[in-house]
């Protein structure tokens, strides 16, 4: 199983993933953090749609 990791030096904490999220996975402090990993399906919107590229699939 694939899960969305987030490069913490890059993310600007804009939302987009919080956002974007279907599955509701994310939560936001001083950057974005995949609060609900179980929840993930991996569907792989969060990785196209940040525009900071901080975020990939492990």
């Amino acid at each position: 199983m694939s899960v969305p990791v987030v490069d913490t030096n890059l993310c600007t904490a804009c939302g987009i993933c919080v956002d974007e999220c279907p599955q509701e996975c994310y939560d936001l402090a001083d950057v974005a953090v995949l609060a609900r990993p179980d929840d993930c399906t991996e569907c792989g919107i969060c990785v196209d749609e940040c525009s900071s590229e901080a975020i990939s699939m492990d």
